[in-house]
């Protein structure tokens, strides 16, 4: 059965919407250390702590089963709000160190049930053609990632309260969205019994595995690069007296991940997922090996060659999230995709750290060249043959 034609628009809309909670932080990082009287170091833990609050939800829906038990648009609604509320916290005219990554972890413990369960919802509508529609849905979630950037690039945005009123109002209109006009898919299997070993078997399945450790090699580059390409904008205009908006050059950096979802669940219908991650970890490999040259190029070359690697760094995530899906039981899926995701932000955090180390002990344009140990990994589990897809 075909789904309805509104389906994937709004679950595309609705992940956009409430992903823009995601990077809000970072968007107004410079406000948020005038508060907290925190240095450079600000940039890595108020990413970090998203991402741990992120995994400790993860790990929560994961073992409680809460997308394959329940509803999971009533579950995206809810965590919408909640999300919305933490991020709203950031407003504090007075809010300690602790205050702020409380509130961020709070944020990230409630994406967990946003950015996992609109995949669920997305893979209970189309058995067929998931790489395609996974490659829309991850691509909302990379242009909602972005938009905190652009909206600070604009003229209106220059009051950072803007930023924060701006996506919690549109993290609210989004999850009231897919309650409204997406219900229970037709390929949806609930599980009513509690399997607290559900999440070990999965890995015993081999295929699954794979695909998984290969989303693991994508994750280690995927948000280190995203937190800290502001930092290169900025290291880049230092060396060369150059004034790139660092703002708007983040937007589009992101952005163009985004595109490149969408282009990569297109191809994917022909080549196969499996093909266009791997076209992707080596793009994105060959960027984070010659990262220290791409700040010795003309200013249009070195802003053109990032876009690019924005775009190779991402196009992956979809395909993985597929071969995931794809290489786990039925009645699981919603389980296996929260599970990997879990795991998968775990290791972005410790990338993400190593990085924020580097930045003190390094010249920037050479941190970037740790981030190709994820692609290495990725392309080795991706030539193993054993994959569905």
């Amino acid at each position: 059965m075909k789904p309805k034609s509104h389906i994937l628009p709004v679950i595309i809309l609705s992940q956009f919407a409430s992903t823009c909670l995601w990077f809000a932080g970072n968007a107004v990082v410079d406000q948020l250390a005038d508060k907290t009287g925190l240095g450079a170091e600000i940039i890595g833990y108020v990413l970090s702590s998203v991402q741990l609050g992120f995994i400790v939800g993860t790990l929560v829906f994961a073992f409680l089963m809460i997308a394959d038990r329940f509803s999971p648009s009533k579950v995206f609604l809810i965590c919408a709000l909640l999300g919305a509320a933490c991020n709203m916290a950031l407003l504090f005219e007075e809010i300690s160190k602790w205050e702020l990554l409380s509130a961020r972890f709070g944020t990230g413990f409630f994406l967990a049930g946003i950015y996992p369960v609109g995949m669920k919802i997305a893979a209970d509508y189309y058995e067929k053609g998931l790489g395609r529609a996974l490659g829309y849905l991850v691509g909302a979630l990379v242009l909602g990632t972005a938009f905190p950037y652009l909206v600070k690039a604009m003229a209106w945005g220059a009051n950072d309260a803007m930023v924060i009123k701006t996506t919690s109002f549109l993290a609210i209109i989004g999850g009231f969205s897919l309650w409204l006009f997406v219900p229970n898919g037709p390929f949806r299997k609930p599980n009513k019994k509690l399997q607290l070993r559900a999440g070990p078997r999965l890995f015993k399945v081999i295929g699954f595995r794979r695909a998984a450790l290969g989303y693991f090699g994508h994750m280690w580059e995927l948000y280190a690069f995203w937190a800290f390409t502001p930092l290169a904008l900025q290291t880049f205009n230092e060396l060369h007296s150059t004034q790139f908006s660092v703002p708007l050059g983040a937007f589009a950096v992101i952005t163009m991940g985004g595109v490149s979802c969408m282009l990569g669940g297109l191809l994917s219908q022909r080549y196969g997922s499996a093909k266009v991650a791997t076209v992707s970890l080596s793009v994105s490999g060959f960027f984070c090996l010659a990262s220290p040259f791409l700040f010795q190029l003309h200013p249009i070359i070195f802003i053109s060659c990032w876009c690019l690697w924005g775009m190779a760094v991402t196009a992956d995530s979809p395909q993985f999230s597929t071969l995931v899906a794809a290489n786990a039981p039925i009645e699981q899926k919603g389980t296996a995709l929260t599970l990997v995701n879990c795991i998968g932000f775990a290791i972005s955090i410790v990338s993400i750290q190593l990085i924020s180390f580097l930045v003190l002990e390094m010249a920037t344009p050479y941190i970037f060249l740790v981030l190709a140990l994820g692609p290495m990994a990725g392309l080795w589990q991706l030539s193993r043959k054993t994959i569905n897809f």
